[in-house]
C-alpha cells in the first residue's frame, strides 16, 4: 500500500516532517508522551494510567492534540515474542485489528516486524533503546520513518533519551509512525534510559 497504513490523512504530508517526541514522566504512574511539530505545536499525546506497573498495561491509546482517539494499541496474550496489535480509533469488543507488531527474535533486540493486514509488511531495524532505529518497507527497503537522538540546536548538546526525534518521510502517515513508536516503547521499555540527562521542552526553534 503506497504511503503505508492510512490512520488519518491529516497526518500525511508531501514533504519530510520531523516531530519532537517527549516522555511526560519516567518513573511514576501516568507515563505518557507529548509530540510536537517544528513550530512547537502539539500534534499527538498519549496518557497511560495503569497504576505503578504501567509497563504491564494491556492497552495504549494514541490521541491527536484535541484528545480524539486515533489508534488503540493492545498487547496480544499469550505471546513469547511480545506481539501487539493496532486498532483504528477507540477499540471496541469484536473489532478486528488493522496491523500487528512482533519481535523478530526472542533473543535479539534489534529487529521488529510490522504486518499491515491485507497490505504488506514493514521492518523496524536498529535500537529503539538507544533512540536509533528505522522503519522500512519490507519489500523495497525504502525508509518511511526514523527515530533519532535529538540535539539542542542552540547549545549543540545531545538531549536525554526521553526527548527524541521522529522523522516521517513524505506520503507516510505520521499517526501510524507514532503508533509504532508506542509499541516499541512497550516492547523494549526504558531499561536503557540514562538518569540525569538533560531534559528540555521542545521550542519553535527545533527543526
Amino acid at each position: 500500500m503506497k504511503g503505508g497504513l492510512l490512520v488519518d490523512d491529516e497526518f500525511i504530508h508531501q514533504v519530510e516532517r520531523t516531530l519532537t517526541v517527549r516522555k511526560t514522566s519516567l518513573f511514576f504512574a501516568g507515563d505518557g508522551f507529548t509530540v510536537y511539530d517544528c513550530k512547537g505545536r502539539l500534534v499527538f499525546r498519549v496518557d497511560s494510567y495503569g497504576g505503578p506497573n504501567t509497563r504491564d498495561t494491556d492497552e495504549v491509546v494514541l490521541m491527536d492534540a484535541h484528545g480524539r482517539c486515533l489508534l488503540t494499541l493492545r498487547r496480544k496474550r499469550p505471546s513469547l515474542r511480545r506481539r501487539w496489535e493496532g486498532y483504528l480509533g477507540e477499540r471496541s469488543d469484536g473489532q478486528k485489528p488493522i496491523f500487528g507488531v512482533r519481535r523478530s527474535s526472542i533473543i535479539g533486540r534489534n529487529s521488529v516486524t510490522v504486518e499491515v493486514y491485507m497490505c504488506g509488511e514493514y521492518l523496524i531495524e536498529g535500537s529503539f533503546g538507544q533512540r536509533s532505529c528505522t522503519v522500512l518497507e519490507a519489500e523495497t527497503r525504502r525508509k518511511v520513518a526514523e527515530v533519532r537522538r535529538k540535539v539542542d540546536a542552540s547549545t549543540n548538546v545531545m538531549l536525554g533519551k526521553d526527548v527524541f526525534s521522529l522523522n516521517v518521510k513524505p506520503g507516510f502517515d505520521g499517526a501510524f509512525a507514532m503508533g509504532l513508536v508506542l509499541v516499541l516503547d512497550q516492547i523494549y521499555g526504558d531499561d536503557l534510559l540514562e538518569v540525569g540527562e538533560q531534559q528540555v521542552h521542545p521550542s519553535a526553534e527545533d527543526h
